[in-house]
């Protein structure tokens, strides 16, 4: 059993005989406590998707869920649902927009490392690469001589997030960016 310093999103626990799928994290340290940090966690039920926020000690420990990771790829839209297709067996799986909205950001067809989690039986929650490939559909036109290292504009990508990017990219260039932190990591290898 994990502590909760140990916890990563989209975890999935085990907590007050229900199980819950970790969506977001935000770690305390209140002044003059003796002790460790306070982790707030909210936590989605996988059955009924009712949400609940609860804090632990950096210490308490936390009982995982039992899940599953497919390996997935975007496949359609259906209505309110995203279809994942299973890249072994194409068994498709559906999840709701409102359950992977944030991830969405992040997720075209051609993606790859996606990963369906799946807890008895049903998919709750999708497990993102640490970097993707996006390219820029809109930012200010590039700057000859500009370095990776001198100012920043920011670039719309074809999914509709939006990052800052270093004044030598362009519109039409892919970008690598960083999943967790939302950052530009550089230029992607051409293919």
């Amino acid at each position: 059993m994990p502590k909760a310093s140990e916890i990563k999103k989209n975890t999935a626990l085990n907590y007050n005989g229900q199980t819950y799928i970790v969506r977001d994290i935000e770690r305390s340290v209140p002044q003059g406590r003796s002790g460790g940090s306070l982790y707030r966690m909210r936590m989605y039920d996988v059955v009924t998707n009712s949400k609940i926020d609860e804090t632990f000690k950096d210490s308490d420990m936390l009982e995982l869920a039992d899940l599953t990771r497919v390996p997935v790829m975007f496949s359609y839209i259906d209505g309110d649902e995203y279809v994942f297709m299973n890249t072994e067996d194409y068994t498709p799986y559906n999840l709701a927009k409102s359950t992977i909205e944030d991830d969405l950001l992040f997720i075209t067809e051609s993606t790859e490392g996606i990963q369906v989690i799946i807890v008895d039986d049903m998919p709750v929650a999708l497990d993102l690469p640490t970097n993707v490939e996006l390219e820029i559909v809109e930012t200010d036109p590039s700057i000859k001589g500009g370095s990776a290292t001198s100012r920043t504009k920011p670039a719309i990508l074809t999914t509709g997030l939006t990052v800052s990017v270093p004044e030598h990219v362009s519109t039409g260039d892919t970008i690598r960016i960083h999943v967790e932190e939302k950052k530009f990591l550089g230029k992607a290898d051409s293919k």
